[in-house]
């Protein structure tokens, strides 16, 4: 076991002497405020942060973050205050010690709990990078020891390690760090699977010894031959590595041994694409597997050329090519490009882009709604495998894999994203949804007052698109609230005999502090999302109005539906009601109205339950398409349901979906849903289906 004296004596070997002392003290300090704590294990607490700082100077970390991780515990279970660490030690270890520990308040739920430590960890990040540092070391011990705790917990640990600390190590390039993760965490998370993976390449690797050494042996003789130095080494796949290609390819695992994976290290640049060439002519390359990661770097600043070759037998070789200082990068990432001392962020790509990555953070903290809509979108920036897009102008954008248009138009801003209506794809138009593949040219077509459309968030890919998009919708929802509540509770006033402009400023001011309210706007917003009941708020304002008559009290006429309410009405999908059908508001907190037909089932049980149902209206010229659903059954023939569906067509009425239920070998059910203008649209789309040869019945599907 580590003691404090061995330690001093490895830190002698990088840092200066009265550093050393430094971190010495911040051990004596820690010692004596954890005095009496123990691990689950039973050893004494100390040995825990001696650990994680252990971890820290492998990577050769300076002294305050070494202090920090020394320290990292001590406000969180000891109840030393942050300003006493500042004074005992100096302000930058006192924030650094900060940024790690969790926060004391109460919370909902546990998620919600992490959700918000874990954004406090980001602004403090943003700030010190060396704060995500302590904390994967600190994380990394515990999952080393993570043996000694009950099983709930370690399976918590282990998901939490593999869904956020694994791809953050992997985003600052410490592939080191991530790699020990993984196993760590599937050994925890699934131990019978992790155990049947170990067992299988045990023995796959006997098998594979001869085809490795002779593989080995034919590319190193080839670059001797071309007066290339370099290092050959048979790399192996860890265990999490095999399991996730076996699930996300759907490989068996024989499939994913087969391949035979090799890393060159060579002395510059020069020589990687020397010793590419030389590779190349030995074995025969595969088409559209070769990445240049030296030439574009991936997101956390990690280089190297990627090929994919037929080898002996038609075996593929995987060959990863790249120099000594590469190499280093791509198992210490930012940590192995320390620039604390420097003023010169250029000097280091892997640290560039971690502070671009941290940035982006912060830019989606400010957007999120809360903290688990936060650590929500990390998750999905944290992705291991980037494409690269073009603008028109040429510059690059670095985007994840499966990234859409809009995903690139909000990476380029968030402006540009939420005004955007079209796109196109080298110069050709392409739907929104496309996913796009690297070197591929995007240009935004925007249009002003365009807004996002909801459907967006079934493909968007990036945290920030998604952020954005949710963003703009909230205030497209505010402000379409504000507008409904307006009409709502002008209408309840002048059931009331009154108007809002002869309301009493001083009555305003009471109902708004009552509802703990701003802003005459936030009351009408309420009023518009269902969270307050117009009449009852028309009926506050007017308090103490002895003037004013309740003649119409209670018989408020119905509320005229215009179809262009946005988001703040909705049609039940129960129902499908159409302008033309008799029908009837819904009231529902948090979503404005819905309508509903009057003769929807789903009406009895909501007055049932005292919900609060108002009259409504269509308005009388609406130029809007309305879905409906219909059940079509007929006899099976080839080519009716093509014919049906371009009859409706014909009838100016789009197909929106459709589904065969088939019955038997002669008749089928088919489901349609169509979108139409009206009861007298729907009834000419049916009469025209209806003449369709072996069409049986027609109808129209209520609730």
């Amino acid at each position: 076991m580590q003691t404090i004296d061995t330690f001093a004596s490895q830190l002698a070997d990088y840092l200066e002497p009265n550093q050393v002392d430094q971190v010495v003290r911040a051990y004596n300090f820690a010692e004596i405020a954890h005095t009496g704590q123990v691990r689950k294990s039973g050893e004494a607490y100390i040995n825990h942060p001696l650990a994680v700082a252990t971890i820290l100077s492998e990577m050769r970390m300076d002294h305050q973050c070494l202090m920090a991780a020394l320290l990292h515990d001590v406000i969180e279970d000891t109840g030393v205050a942050k300003d006493q660490l500042g004074s005992e030690f100096d302000e930058e270890v006192a924030e650094l010690v900060d940024g790690v520990s969790k926060l004391s308040n109460m919370f909902q739920s546990r998620a919600e709990a992490q959700a918000e430590n874990f954004q406090k960890m980001t602004l403090a990040m943003a700030k010190d990078i060396r704060v995500i540092l302590v904390k994967l070391a600190d994380r990394l011990h515990n999952m080393r020891t993570l043996g000694h705790l009950d099983p709930e917990r370690r399976r918590r640990i282990a998901k939490e390690t593999l869904e956020i600390y694994a791809p953050i190590a992997l985003r600052l390039g410490m592939n080191a760090i991530r790699i020990e993760f993984e196993e760590l965490g599937f050994r925890a998370l699934y131990p019978l699977r992790s155990s049947m993976i170990e067992k299988a390449v045990r023995r796959a690797r006997g098998n594979r010894k001869e085809v490795v050494g002779k593989i080995l042996k034919s590319i190193e003789h080839c670059l001797a031959q071309e007066g290339l130095g370099a290092r050959v080494i048979g790399r192996q796949k860890h265990l999490y590595s095999i399991y996730d290609k076996m699930r996300a390819k759907r490989r068996s695992f024989t499939e994913i041994m087969d391949v035979y994976a090799f890393r060159i290290i060579v002395k510059d640049v020069d020589t990687c694409y020397r010793t590419l060439g030389a590779v190349h002519n030995l074995y025969k390359p595969v088409a559209g597997r070769f990445k240049d990661y030296i030439a574009i770097p991936k997101a956390n600043g990690y280089q190297s050329l990627h090929t994919t070759l037929f080898g002996m037998h038609g075996l593929p070789i995987e060959i990863q090519i790249r120099t000594e200082e590469m190499e280093q990068f791509a198992n210490q990432g930012i940590a192995g490009h320390w620039l604390y001392k420097s003023q010169d962020d250029a000097a280091s790509t892997g640290h560039k882009r971690a502070r671009e990555w941290m940035q982006g953070l912060l830019e989606l903290q400010q957007s999120a709604g809360n903290s688990l809509e936060f650590i929500e979108n990390v998750k999905i920036d944290l992705f291991p495998d980037e494409v690269y897009i073009f603008s028109p102008l040429g510059e690059i954008y670095e985007l994840p894999q499966g990234s859409t248009p809009v995903d690139f138009a909000y990476a380029v801003h968030t402006d540009i994203g939420s005004s955007c209506v079209a796109c196109r794809i080298d110069r050709r138009l392409a739907p929104l949804s496309t996913a796009l593949e690297s070197g591929q040219t995007v240009e935004i077509i925007r249009a002003s007052g365009a807004l996002p459309n909801p459907a967006w968030l079934g493909f968007v890919v990036t945290g920030k698109a998604r952020s954005g998009i949710r963003g703009a919708l909230k205030m497209q929802q505010l402000n379409e609230s504000i507008v409904l509540g307006k009409r709502l509770l002008d209408r309840a006033l002048s059931n009331l005999n009154s108007r809002m402009n002869l309301v009493p400023a001083d009555n305003i001011k009471q109902v708004l502090a009552k509802a703990k309210l701003d802003h005459l706007d936030d009351l009408l917003a309420e009023v518009g999302l269902g969270n307050q009941m117009a009449s009852v708020v028309a009926r506050r304002l007017l308090e103490n109005q002895a003037s004013l008559t309740e003649a119409h009290a209670g018989d408020l006429g119905p509320l005229s539906i215009k179809g262009t309410e946005g988001l703040v009405v909705t049609y039940a999908r129960c129902c499908r009601p159409i302008p033309g059908d008799p029908i009837i508001g819904h009231i529902s907190a948090g979503r404005g109205i819905v309508i509903h037909l009057e003769s929807c089932k789903n009406m009895s049980e909501l007055r049932d339950k005292n919900e609060e149902i108002m009259s409504v209206r269509w308005e009388d010229h609406l130029d809007q398409e309305f879905a409906v659903e219909l059940r079509v059954e007929l006899e099976h023939e080839k080519g009716l349901i093509a014919v049906l569906a371009s009859t409706i067509t014909s009838s100016q009425a789009n197909v929106d979906r459709i589904s065969i239920l088939e019955r038997d070998a002669h008749l089928a059910t088919v489901n349609l849903v169509i979108n139409v203008k009206d009861r007298v649209h729907l009834a000419r789309v049916i009469r025209k289906v209806r003449h369709i040869h072996n069409i049986n019945k027609i109808l129209r599907v209520r609730s």
